[in-house]
């Protein structure tokens, strides 16, 4: 179909004059005809067709160095953003730890503050306490009686009928038991009168309520309450002074003496006050040295002439008993200056009394005659 030819047809005008039957006829050649500036037209719709099919191209198929060159940028601030992140989250991060830190710290010291005062307030509670019970010791000592050298048969009423009737007594305890078995505490050997056979004598200590009764009880010291056993009585604080005056030390004494061989070795010298043998706790036997205690210093004197006696077949040492305070202080006394020392040393050895020389004693000759050294005539002129 041609286009004009179908339009012409349909027309009105033309209905009878062109037949439908045309339209399926062989149709003419067209004719063209030139059209002025035609050729313009044709030459904008090629470059525009041109330019839409490069635009095209370009939108379509894009360079490859284009896309790398965007994915490198993209990955080189993704890089940057993601380093930025990391960093504020660590300073983040570090933040709450220097506050978990600080807060630590602040609960510790306030635990520490806590502490302290609490310790403070517990020594100091402590200290109060132990203050009172040594108040309370030496009060309870200053009322309690020492006594030694009991028989082992000795019993609480024995002990309550020799020393009631100086005061109300509060208790009476046993010491110095050696019981007959190892496994056994002595304690029990006390309540159950368990003793080793060896052991023959017993301490006690006597609390009295009051202290002057104490002071009373005192009197008792040297009593015999059985055939060959003479009490000790003394009191048991620490602030009771032993006269070293009147004392004397005892060495390499038996270790299985008893007390009353030390007295009756030393009866002769004067009346005695008491005899004290120092003893292992465990044992009972003695270590080998005591004291003896007179009443008078004058004793002390006639003691010292039973030194190197023989005593139950061991020869004892007696000696005075040296004061230990002086004893510290004399080696600082009798330290002179050196200046003093030095000015003595040179009076000395400069004064002609004291000096003693030592005699020499002479060389033999020798008979032999002594050659005479002949020097050559050529040394003797050039010394010449």
């Amino acid at each position: 179909y041609v286009v004009g030819q179908v339009s012409g047809s349909l027309g009105a005008a033309a209905a009878p004059a062109a037949p439908l039957a045309r339209l399926f006829r062989a149709a003419a050649p067209p004719v063209l005809v030139a059209v002025p500036g035609g050729n313009k037209r044709k030459r904008a719709e090629e470059g525009e067709k041109a330019s839409e099919d490069q635009n095209l191209s370009v939108i379509q198929e894009p360079p490859v160095k284009a896309k790398k060159v965007r994915k490198k940028e993209r990955s080189k601030a993704e890089k940057k953003l993601s380093e930025r992140e990391n960093a504020l989250e660590q300073a983040d991060e570090e933040e709450d730890q220097k506050l978990f830190q600080n807060k630590v710290k602040q609960k510790k010291k306030a635990s520490q503050a806590i502490t302290k005062s609490v310790v403070n307030s517990a020594t100091g509670a402590t200290a109060k306490q132990r203050k009172r019970k040594r108040v309370a010791d030496e009060a309870a000592d200053r009322r309690t009686v020492f006594v030694g050298n009991l028989p082992v048969s000795c019993t609480v009423q024995v002990v309550k009928s020799l020393f009631k009737k100086y005061g109300q007594i509060q208790s009476i305890r046993f010491r110095s038991l050696i019981p007959a078995e190892d496994t056994v505490s002595k304690k029990v050997a006390a309540i159950k009168h368990k003793v080793h056979p060896n052991a023959k004598f017993v301490n006690a200590y006597v609390v009295f309520k009051e202290e002057c009764d104490a002071q009373k009880a005192l009197k008792e010291n040297g009593t015999e309450i059985a055939s060959g056993f003479h009490i000790r009585v003394d009191t048991a604080s620490k602030t009771s002074s032993h006269d070293n005056k009147r004392s004397v030390f005892l060495g390499n004494l038996p270790y299985d003496i008893q007390d009353d061989a030390v007295r009756e070795h030393f009866h002769v010298c004067g009346d005695i006050v008491g005899v004290r043998v120092v003893r292992d706790r465990r044992t009972g036997l003695g270590k080998g040295f005591g004291y003896v205690l007179f009443e008078n210093a004058d004793a002390v004197h006639l003691a010292l002439k039973l030194n190197n006696s023989v005593l139950m077949g061991r020869k004892i040492r007696v000696q005075r008993v040296a004061d230990q305070k002086k004893a510290q202080k004399s080696p600082d006394q009798s330290r002179a200056p050196k200046d003093r020392v030095d000015k003595k040393k040179k009076e000395k050895s400069c004064s002609n009394d004291s000096f003693v020389g030592e005699k020499a004693t002479p060389l033999k000759k020798s008979t032999k005659p002594k050659r005479l050294k002949t020097t050559p005539r050529n040394k003797a002129g050039k010394n010449k």
